[in-house]
């Protein structure tokens, strides 16, 4: 977030790099920063004859470089932005040569989503000396909770744990997909109320009562009865709760629980320290420590990669999600 903000202070200080290289597994920081160039170097009246946007799947190198070199027409910049660019990567070393001597009325900004410049090569090391180099990284999923807080936060209000838990569980690591939701969101709920799993569910259409997040709570308390009614409606709605999604969770919360029983620190601050989760869910893993001890957790970590193995066609013909629900509850319950 430091660098991103370092880039939109440059551009709005009137000294943007020459070239802008943004690459990387998260798309979402390199859409954010083009379109920031795009919307804040020129004024409208200068886009129409000084900004271009070129695509990978339809240009090539020497077509964007031949467009770098233009002089622009009554401004002090033209910008061009190559998007896509990731479909270039055969002779993106081709660049080299325009980068070591970019033409200094020209704002290219190259996005290049999914993929990495080769550290070793030129072009990398020539980004880094002429432009800016920007390696968008995608979160892990202990983050994007971190990440939900802080960009509300920006926008002056509040959301609870258990809720940012929930939109990390439906709609995973996508920052796209969460920073739209959040949108709707900010439009619904006013700014002084705190962002709850009942907003959630009321405007987005997530369930607060039968989500992956609730079964683990539930299995966790040893709660058969709530845990029977979720799978249960998993089973009937298999679509939109996909039996992978599920035992990854539980198969990350019992991993995290045989390291909480190596842990001689059980202080809530080491705990989520060393478990890389929020302190508010804790509490969680001191009641689940007490229903099932170290040598159990084990078993169940074993069980549930047999799991796995099965709902992927091994050592089972075909299963149907309502049957491996039932044989996980009886393998952890």
């Amino acid at each position: 977030m430091d660098r991103i903000k370092e880039i939109v202070a440059n551009i709005n200080q009137g000294t943007p790099k020459p070239i802008y290289f943004l690459m990387g597994d998260e798309p979402y920081y390199i859409d954010k920063i083009s379109k920031y160039i795009s919307d804040n170097v020129l004024t409208e009246d200068e886009k129409g004859f000084n900004q271009m946007v070129l695509y990978g799947r339809e240009t090539s190198v020497d077509e964007v470089i031949l467009n770098a070199k233009r002089f622009p027409m009554m401004a002090q910049y033209q910008v061009v932005i190559v998007k896509e660019a990731q479909h270039l990567s055969r002779n993106i070393e081709n660049f080299s040569a325009y980068v070591e001597n970019p033409q200094p009325t020209t704002i290219l900004v190259i996005c290049y989503k999914y993929k990495k410049l080769d550290k070793r090569k030129k072009l990398y090391k020539t980004i880094q000396k002429n432009g800016e180099l920007f390696e968008s990284k995608k979160l892990y999923e202990n983050q994007v909770s971190e990440w939900i807080r802080r960009t509300l936060s920006g926008r002056k209000r509040k959301i609870s744990p258990k809720a940012c838990m929930l939109l990390v569980e439906f709609l995973g690591t996508d920052l796209s997909k969460i920073s739209n939701e959040l949108d709707k969101l900010a439009i619904v709920v006013p700014e002084t109320i705190e962002i709850t799993p009942e907003l959630i569910e009321e405007h987005i259409g997530f369930s607060k009562d039968f989500n992956n997040f609730e079964l683990k709570k539930a299995i966790g308390e040893r709660n058969v009865g709530k845990a029977t009614r979720i799978i249960n409606y998993f089973s009937q709605n298999p679509k939109d709760n996909p039996f992978v999604v599920t035992i990854t969770l539980l198969n990350t919360f019992f991993t995290q629980l045989l390291q909480y029983h190596g842990l001689n620190d059980h202080s809530p601050g080491n705990v989520a320290k060393v478990l890389g989760i929020n302190p508010y869910f804790v509490n969680e893993f001191t009641v689940a420590a007490k229903n099932y001890p170290m040598k159990s957790v084990s078993g169940i970590i074993s069980s549930l990669r047999q799991l796995d193995l099965k709902s992927k066609g091994v050592g089972a013909n075909n299963m149907a999600q309502a049957d491996l629900l039932k044989e996980l509850l009886i393998k952890i319950a």
